[in-house]
């Protein structure tokens, strides 16, 4: 099911994937890995930022990883508390930190809480993998996805794994 731990680690791997491909949001990753062991608050603000550059962090995603990992310690975050909350107060909780939105706090729901009905804001794969199912003439704005996603409630989260399944093992033309 692509369900991931809670943590720091598994909520700086999702920023990572912000807008980019899985492919790089990995390399980088596995980077910090080999050079941390251990993914954690602490240990991640021990990189400066030439080190997290060249592990492959953007200047945005090194900043909200800082952000997130000072929280964190701060304790103004508790993501094993996120367990307990609703769908709707996590993602105001997630939200309500700099370099959070939608897509990740939907992400974090759908992979990480494993919660039924949630259904990624802009996934841009879903969007594409919509089109190809559905043979629609053109890749949906994620306004026509909303809506056609209705029709999967309270199910969204399945059909969302079951449509990036198919991104992820269709070939396309470049």
């Amino acid at each position: 099911m692509w369900d991931r731990p809670v943590g720091f680690s598994t909520l700086l791997y999702i920023i990572l994937e912000q807008q980019v491909s899985l492919a790089s949001a990995r390399a980088t990753y596995e980077k910090l890995a080999k050079k941390l062991g251990n993914i954690t608050p602490k240990n991640f603000l021990t990189l400066n930022d030439e080190q997290l550059k060249k592990l492959g962090f953007s200047w945005q995603k090194t900043k909200y990883g800082r952000i997130v990992a000072q929280k964190i310690i701060d304790r103004e975050l508790n993501l094993e508390q996120l367990e307990k909350m609703p769908d709707v107060l996590v993602k105001e909780t997630l939200m309500a930190i700099k370099g959070i939105g939608h897509w990740t706090s939907d992400i974090y729901l759908l992979m990480v809480l494993l919660r039924a009905d949630i259904w990624p804001h802009g996934d841009r794969a879903l969007a594409v993998a919509a089109c190809e199912v559905f043979n629609m003439t053109k890749v949906p704005d994620y306004k026509t996805l909303q809506d056609f996603a209705v029709a999967w409630k309270p199910w969204r989260s399945v059909a969302a794994r079951l449509l990036w399944h198919h991104y992820l093992n269709t070939n396309r033309k470049k």
